[in-house]
């Protein structure tokens, strides 16, 4: 979506970037590296096409169903679009970069999970409390009927929407890059590091288990988590702003002390993919 892809190609960026924090670690230029061209791939030869084919087939849900078609798209968002889906992918890698260059190797996964919670935040309570209702709804098997708020398709979005099946189809076109750079830069990070045991090198499905799970369950549940939140305060204090400030801050402060602080479960967890500190 329109919404998110800014910060889910933030999130790619950052991932690469992290999953080769200990090669990067050396390099003293954050774009000369063979892990910089393989973002660089990713983000133009996967996930630019497949925003700009979401965009053009599919452009009510796509804006969150804000624009009914095309026609309501001015020619400079699209291009914002299409040039931001790369340069926010830039951003991500190197502000893990410049984690990576300073050894905190920790911060520099902590980044692309917070973009991840971050996504999954808009597509969960968007901008009015809405977002789920926005994301579950496809007018392309509703007889072409513009989404309103409260109308979803519920679970039926997940096997009788077009848009559904177009997002699996990507997906098998994402997945072998997404998995082979995650488990290559972290491996080959860390068996090029004596001070790491080979015992202590994580198997490829182990990689996998933690990287995917982290983005695709943990960040989620946070987000939706948060989201409850949000619409909760809502509920009591009718201001968009106050539930969004109040709510944010406050969950960010318990997210902090529960997983994201050294020794806590996340930091115990994402240690498997890069060592010691």
């Amino acid at each position: 979506m329109v919404q998110v892809d800014i910060i889910w190609s933030y999130a790619f960026g950052a991932s690469f970037a992290a999953a080769a924090a200990r090669q990067l670690g050396k390099q003293e230029s954050p774009f000369v590296s063979k892990y910089f061209m393989f973002t660089l791939l990713f983000l133009s030869l996967l996930f630019v096409p497949s925003g700009v084919y979401l965009l053009w087939e599919h452009t009510q849900w796509e804006t969150m169903q804000v624009a009914i078609s095309k026609d309501d798209i001015p020619s400079w968002l699209t291009t914002l679009f299409v040039l931001t889906n790369v340069t926010q992918g830039i951003v991500g890698y190197f502000i893990s970069y410049k984690f990576a260059r300073a050894k905190n190797y920790f911060a520099a996964h902590v980044n692309w999970i917070i973009a991840w919670i971050i996504f999954w935040f808009i597509l969960v309570c968007g901008w009015d409390c809405t977002g789920y209702q926005r994301f579950l709804y496809d007018m392309s098997v509703n007889n072409g009927e513009l989404w309103a708020p409260g109308k979803h398709m519920g679970l039926s979005f997940f096997y009788s929407s077009n848009v559904w099946w177009s997002l699996v189809l990507m997906a098998l076109f994402f997945a072998p890059m997404l998995i082979y750079g995650y488990v290559q830069f972290i491996r080959e990070g860390m068996e090029n590091d004596p001070s790491i045991p080979q015992e202590a090198i994580p198997s490829p499905i182990k990689i996998q288990i933690i990287v995917f799970g982290i983005q695709w369950v943990v960040s989620l549940a946070c987000a939706i988590l948060v989201s409850i939140l949000v619409m909760q305060l809502y509920t009591l204090t009718v201001s968009y702003i106050a539930a969004y400030i109040i709510g944010i801050f406050s969950f960010s402060i318990v997210a902090y002390f529960l997983l994201f602080k050294r020794e806590k479960i996340l930091h115990k967890l994402l240690k498997t993919l890069y060592g010691n500190d």
